[in-house]
Order: structure tokens, then C-alpha cells, then sequence
């Protein structure tokens, strides 16, 4: 959370490897308007608590040498089960009192758990979803499995019910089991409604006992929360996956399609190669047929805030850019993009590592939970 700078986890040593790049992992919860002011020690706690799991299932699988494919959906399902984020369990509500979900992937190479993935594959996406228990799943499986979903983005009952359920097995759950009373009185609150009834479907009794598990009795620190939640990973073998879950906006149109799914807007990974030489060294050494030795660089990147500046501004992508055009650093290439967002009245923030496990966190709102 913002201002916060002790560490969620304590710091892991890992035994020498053949390998020497050392595992990365970087999570956010969600940017955008907080009033910490009227917080409390205990809903801090429990966000910090949230934000420390998420890490730790993620770590658990790097430390092991797993991949960053797998830590990053493992550091994302532990947040889609929370309802304190909005995605999956948490999710907000649209305009007409229904749970919308948005998930995606990207990986600057394919994992080498599965080489036989073409390079440019490089990721999947999914929106529209409505029963599908945790999307940062289905975006996974859907990614591995390209003789079952060529594409790059799928909607809806084709992509959760055909293949994420009757090819793939994955679970899909009643769309009832993504209510929750806090962001049914977001929802209702900023239509002007009363709070109450509680949608149908809703299990009676359910908001008295959310408390007892998984909700808080507190209201969460995000108000009318437009964010994601997001996890970018970097694996011993050099690969960088971002994936990204979301609900959307609180009272979107039914069918909006926010940046989460949106390739380029809020989510990217790639790589590419670059020397350290000037241009014109290069064109010296061309004359005599020599070239200088290019650097392998890369860079994930998982965006949060009002998607819809997000997808004006290709916002993730436009990072990786101005890192290989400009040669701005992954700290500075995030900067720049967060105030062009702020520049042109879009809030928000982005998570971003290169490939020498340089973390940026950047943002232009008054929270991001990281």
C-alpha cells in the first residue's frame, strides 16, 4: 500500500544454480481513489495479509525453479479468491447488477515447460465471463492450447463454457458466487438506489456470514474501484509473463470491454535485442562485414486504473517502446506513461520488470495495493 515500504515477505536465499539470473516476482491489487485517511489498522492489516499470500504462492513456485508463467497466475488466483479486490470474488457489479469478468496473459517467450508454443503466440485474453471461477485459469490453459483457441482474445460462453469447461475442465461456478454485500452497495449506492434487496440468487443469509471468512465488515479501501489486480514474474530461465484479472468498472454498460483484456493496453510482454553501441558504429563495422554483439532484453507490465485512458494510449505497450526506441530505463519508460495518462485525465498505475529484474512501480492516483 502506498507509503508503506516494509517488505510483505521476508527476504528468501536460494541455492546456487547452474542458472545465476535470480526469480522476480511483482504484484499490484488495484489503483485508484483511496481514503486512507478514514482507514483502519485492521483493513490495512488485512490487505497486507492478502497481498503477502498472493506473493508467497507465487515465490513458492520461482524458488522451485518454476516458471514465471505459472508463479504469476498462482500470485493472481490467490487475489481472485479474496473478495477484497475487484476480480473474480470481489468483483464490482455493472449497470445492470451483474458480474462481468476480464482476464489476460503474456510472456516475452514461450515458457520452457512448453516449448513447442510458437513465439508468436505470446499471449491470450478473455472478457465477458460470467462463471468462470478464476479467469487468470482460463487465460492460461487457453494460451497453452492453440489448436483449441488460435485467436488471441475469445468472449464469453466460447471461451468458458466450450473450451475452458467441456475441452479444458476448468470449474465454473453460479454466477451468485461472485456477489458480495460490499460491492452490491457500491453498485446500488451509485445508481442512487437503495442497498438493498440483494440481487437474485443472492443466498439468503449470506451477507451476515461473509464476515466469518472472506469478507470484511469493513468497507474496502477502494471507492467506486475502477482497478485490476495484476502479478508480473521473471523466471530463472529469463521468460517474463504479466497476467492481469479484473471486474471492470463499478456500473459499467453491459458488454464493456476494459483494458485487462486489450492487448497493448493494459498488459504486455516482450522481448527483443539491442546493443550498447551508437548507430554509427554499427554502420562502420557493416563496411568490413562485422557486426557489434547485441544485448537480449525484455520487459512484463500489468496496468490499473480507468482502462478506457489505458486503451487510448496503449499504455503498456507504449512502455516497452519507449525502453527499446528511447533507451529510457523501466522506472523511467513507466513514469513517462503514467503522467501522459494523468496528462490526458486518465488515473491509474502500472507494475513493470525487465529482464535484469529491475522492478518499476508507478502511479498518478492517491493508492496503489502492492
Amino acid at each position: 500500500m502506498k507509503g508503506e515500504k516494509e517488505p510483505l515477505i521476508p527476504n528468501f536465499t536460494r541455492r546456487k544454480s547452474k542458472k545465476t539470473r535470480k526469480p522476480v516476482l511483482v504484484i499490484h491489487g488495484g489503483a485508484g481513489i483511496f481514503d486512507k485517511s478514514k482507514s483502519t489498522p485492521e483493513q490495512r492489516g488485512m490487505y497486507k495479509s492478502a497481498l503477502r499470500a498472493a506473493l508467497l504462492a507465487g515465490h513458492k513456485i520461482l524458488s522451485a525453479g518454476g516458471s514465471a508463467m505459472d508463479a504469476a497466475v498462482a500470485a493472481v488466483t490467490c487475489m481472485e479468491d479474496c473478495p477484497l479486490f475487484n476480480c473474480a470474488k470481489g468483483a464490482v457489479f455493472n449497470v445492470a447488477g451483474k458480474n462481468e469478468l476480464e482476464a489476460s496473459i503474456m510472456l516475452s517467450c514461450p515458457p520452457s515447460t512448453h516449448p513447442y508454443i510458437p513465439t508468436t503466440r505470446r499471449g491470450f485474453s478473455a472478457t465477458l465471463l460470467t462463471q468462470t471461477r478464476n479467469p487468470s485459469h482460463l487465460v492460461q490453459q487457453l494460451y497453452l492450447r492453440p489448436d483449441l483457441a488460435p485467436h488471441a482474445f475469445l468472449s464469453g460462453s466460447t471461451a468458458e463454457v466450450e473450451l475452458g469447461h467441456q475441452k479444458l475442465g476448468l470449474e465454473l461456478v453460479d454466477p451468485s458466487y461472485f456477489y458480495t454485500e460490499q460491492r452490491w452497495r457500491e453498485h446500488r449506492r451509485g445508481l442512487g438506489l437503495p442497498e438493498e434487496p440483494f440481487p437474485r440468487g443472492y443466498p439468503e443469509g449470506m451477507h451476515k456470514q461473509e464476515s466469518k471468512l472472506n469478507d470484511s465488515p469493513l468497507p474496502p479501501l477502494d471507492m467506486m474501484p475502477t482497478g485490476t489486480v495484476g502479478a508480473v514474474a521473471l523466471d530463472v530461465d529469463g521468460c517474463i509473463a504479466a497476467v492481469t484479472s479484473t471486474g471492470g468498472k463499478t456500473n459499467k454498460l453491459v458488454g464493456r470491454i476494459g483494458d485487462t483484456p486489450s492487448m497493448g493496453s493494459g498488459f504486455w510482454a516482450e522481448e527483443w535485442n539491442t546493443s550498447p553501441q551508437p548507430l554509427w558504429v554499427h554502420r562502420f563495422l557493416r563496411r568490413f562485414n562485422l557486426y557489434a554483439k547485441h544485448q537480449n532484453r525484455a520487459v512484463g507490465v500489468s496496468g490499473t486504473g480507468d482502462g478506457d485512458y489505458f486503451i487510448r494510449q496503449a499504455t503498456c505497450a507504449t512502455l516497452a517502446t519507449r525502453m527499446k526506441l528511447l533507451g529510457e530505463s523501466v522506472q523511467d519508460a513507466a513514469d513517462d506513461v503514467v503522467n501522459h495518462l494523468r496528462e490526458n485525465g486518465g488515473i491509474g498505475g502500472v507494475i513493470a520488470l525487465d529482464k535484469k529484474g529491475n522492478i518499476a512501480f508507478a502511479i498518478n492516483c492517491s493508492g496503489m495495493y502492492r
